[in-house]
């Protein structure tokens, strides 16, 4: 997809097997894009045309010069997400759900209360970003500093990247069971950017200040975090090792009036890319709740 300024985004479509029976937008998070084809065609096999965007400056989006994964302000991306559902609608659908996981969990409730007019039947959160994972010092005075900092300094590295603990739980070369390309994700993430960060935090305060997203949301998260890890161990593959999953469940009701919160025990940050059983699990809570929603 061109956008302003020339600037690329990318729509991967995935048909549905079969007659179709609605249409799915998937947003990723941070240090991320689309690779999870089982996920796809988890739902392509139930009928649902899937479509997944990789974000300006990220994955497949990515080119020869960008900053990857950087944005100012998170409002930036609507205009790809206003553009996949304009692509969406051309494809014959009136209506369709968003699904996101992480920083993308932060990204489209904050669209959605943006875009009440948007044709959108309801929402669905992976583990998604509503609070930094960091002591209370950080995310007050550190906040406060990053918001005055960020506008100043928006490209100086607060850190290298975020460990490689949760990219070598996903990772098929270490623990995990998935292949990805590494210079789209790598194992650290990439570096944290102040004026990132600012953008961030931002976003966080507006939603947790209350949005008014008017379509029923499922908001999934794992049983437990284990955060600050400095090495890999085996509890980090039954763990969200990037995000508190308290925060998630603390902010969950700010989302709208019709929030559903369901905990996967055993989850990894990213729940559909645990054991098997885990995301089975994961996959049919959605599959259970969208059921719910259409009936």
């Amino acid at each position: 997809m061109q956008l302003k300024g020339g600037i690329v985004a990318t729509l991967v479509r995935v048909p549905a097997d079969g007659e179709t029976r609605g249409a799915i937008l998937y947003v990723h998070g941070f240090a991320d894009y689309f690779f999870q084809r089982h996920v796809a065609e988890h739902f392509t096999a139930q009928g649902y045309d899937f479509y997944a965007v990789d974000l300006r400056y990220y994955g497949r989006s990515l080119r020869d010069g960008d900053t990857p994964n950087f944005a100012l302000d998170l409002s930036i991306y609507y205009e790809e997400l206003d553009a996949a559902a304009e692509l969406i609608r051309e494809d014959g659908h009136e209506r369709f759900t968003v699904m996101a996981h992480s920083t993308g969990g932060l990204i489209t409730p904050l669209w959605l209360d943006a875009r009440k007019d948007l044709p959108v039947d309801a929402l669905v959160l992976n583990s998604p970003w509503f609070e930094l994972a960091e002591p209370w010092l950080a995310r007050t005075v550190g906040t406060a500093a990053i918001k005055v900092l960020g506008r100043y300094l928006p490209k100086l590295v607060l850190r290298p990247g975020l460990g490689g603990v949760y990219g070598e739980s996903i990772h098929k070369d270490h623990h995990g069971e998935w292949d990805f390309d590494l210079k789209m994700k790598p194992l650290n993430a990439f570096p944290v950017l102040l004026g990132w960060l600012r953008a961030i935090r931002i976003g966080h305060a507006k939603l947790q200040a209350g949005l008014d997203v008017r379509v029923p949301i499922l908001v999934l998260h794992s049983s437990r975090s284990l955060l600050r890890a400095k090495a890999w161990t085996p509890d980090a593959m039954t763990a969200d090792t990037v995000l508190d999953v308290a925060d998630m469940v603390k902010y969950a009701p700010k989302l709208g009036r019709d929030v559903t919160v369901v905990e996967i025990a055993d989850g990894l940050h990213d729940l559909f890319l645990s054991a098997e059983a885990v995301r089975t699990k994961a996959l049919t809570e959605v599959d259970n709740w969208l059921a719910r929603q259409s009936s």
